[in-house]
């Protein structure tokens, strides 16, 4: 009399574990394909206001899919941003919080046995591939792309060589791939050390290298869940070209031949363009190989865009400051997604979010847990157009120029200057709501939210022996 109940319960178990199984078999993981722009400003893109650059792939892409109004990169310089992106974590807890040189050459290296996206989805199954800048870590460091989760790796592992567009060679998994052109490198008394080059012959582009591999990756893995990260140096500029020249590796300035601009201008306007055309071939890609609905494709960039003269100062527009600030102009980013039949088109996001969501963004997509450790919160509830979970604040640091934090908690943002020099530590206050552009500190007028704000600040960061601040102390004034 009892057998008949254990055998009942035994095939319920049954049932619910082969549907629990079919569940988890008929997932199919999606494809992540991550742009990300270097130096590009929030108001080039026609999708987020500018009306000098044409982008028409990117504005459709936007139409397409959703539009973030409200997404941060990691801080306002290159390498700490791409490690808040690859770790989840932001600058006050990631490893590398700064543009720092390291030897013999190259920038801080990530550390072994670091949870970054590509090793937790390569864990996950993905093949997982990058072309472009890295700036984690050179070949034989513990920084090594290939050491970090990735299988495939093609193009610069040091910042400073990928200022230039057209370089003497690039790297493939470690190795270097010399290219055909013929460039004048700076001396060792420069601050690059020697290391910084600019092309005089220019026959091979690299933004047109990595857009052909990553065709080629998306072609040859069409079959099996893959991570592309598509790091493109555009449309940084070469910093050790001639003066005038800084914006000139692209091979042609079209479609601004004609334009009564500048070199600099053409050649910038151009770069964006370029990139843009090469997002097209990408997004028809996939649709050639039927990817469309199974893919979600990223577009967004490192920082706010820099501004070496007028032209480019109407690249962070309406905000103020742009790269190597903490003003909205150096973190606020464009950040597009489209997914063809999970993504509704035409929509907008004002949530706040930035890099350091990413990582627990993929381990969902991927079927992973959460990630142990990170300040990100996933935003494919925002993406699916569910209801989204909200950051309690984000916080950023910046190394250079006297050392800055910041800290944005609802509409009010905490800007602290000066954090290595105490005697002349300062506080600016701002409410974006209301003053997107930063031009009103309200520090004065309301003291008690400064002090609110720097209460956050002070618990927001772990010490760094390559990145240390000075102690944020009770004695800190707000006026």
């Amino acid at each position: 009399m009892q057998i008949k109940p254990m055998i009942s319960l035994l095939v319920i178990a049954l049932i619910l574990g082969a549907c629990t199984q079919e569940r988890n078999v008929s997932y199919r993981k999606p494809n992540i394909i991550f742009i990300m722009a270097d130096d590009l400003g929030y108001g080039d893109l026609g999708s987020y206001g500018g009306s000098r650059i044409q982008t028409p792939n990117l504005d459709k892409m936007a139409e397409d899919g959703i539009r973030f109004l409200n997404h941060y990169a990691g801080t306002s310089v290159c390498a700490p941003a791409r490690s808040a992106l690859m770790t989840g974590l932001h600058t006050g807890h990631t490893q590398v919080r700064g543009n720092l040189q390291w030897e013999p050459y190259g920038q801080r290296p990530l550390e072994e046995n670091t949870v970054t996206l590509a090793s937790s989805l390569k864990g996950a199954g993905y093949y997982t591939a990058m072309v472009g800048k890295w700036g984690l870590g050179v070949e034989g460091t513990s920084g090594d792309p290939l050491k970090q989760g990735f299988d495939y790796h093609l193009g610069y592992l040091c910042q400073v060589l990928a200022h230039n567009h057209s370089p003497a060679f690039i790297m493939e998994n470690g190795v270097k791939i010399p290219l055909d052109n013929e460039v004048i490198w700076t001396d060792t008394s420069h601050w690059t050390n020697g290391l910084g080059s600019y092309p005089v012959v220019k026959k091979d582009f690299t933004q047109e290298i990595f857009t052909e591999k990553a065709l080629e990756i998306i072609e040859s893995k069409k079959d099996e869940p893959f991570f592309l990260y598509f790091s493109s140096i555009i449309p940084h500029d070469n910093g050790e070209a001639p003066k005038g020249k800084r914006y000139s590796d692209i091979p042609s300035f079209a479609p601004y031949d004609d334009k009564d601009w500048t070199e600099s201008e053409k050649g910038y306007a151009a770069m964006v363009t370029h990139l843009d055309k090469d997002i097209g071939r990408i997004l028809n890609k996939l649709k050639e190989l039927g990817l469309e609905e199974n893919t979600l494709v990223i577009f967004t960039s490192d920082n706010g865009g820099d501004s070496p003269d007028s032209f480019h100062e109407e690249s962070n527009l309406p905000f103020r400051g742009h790269k190597r600030d903490l003003y909205e102009g150096g973190i606020r980013v464009p950040f597009i997604a489209y997914w063809k039949g999970k993504i509704s088109a035409g929509r907008e996001s004002a949530d706040p979010s930035a890099f350091w969501d990413m990582l627990p963004t993929f381990h969902e997509l991927a079927a992973l847990p959460k990630p142990q450790q990170t300040d990100g919160i996933s935003i494919v509830p925002e993406l699916l157009g569910k209801d989204q979970p909200a950051h309690d604040h984000l916080y950023f640091e910046f190394h250079e120029q006297g050392g800055k934090q910041a800290v944005i908690k609802d509409e009010w943002k905490l800007i602290r200057l000066q954090v290595r020099n105490p005697e002349k530590t300062y506080l600016e206050l701002y409410n974006l709501h209301e003053d997107i552009s930063e031009s009103n500190n309200l520090v004065t007028q309301y003291p008690e939210k400064a002090d609110e704000l720097l209460e956050i600040i002070k618990h927001a960061r772990v010490p760094s022996e390559d990145f240390p601040f000075g102690h944020v102390d009770e004695e800190t004034s707000i006026f």
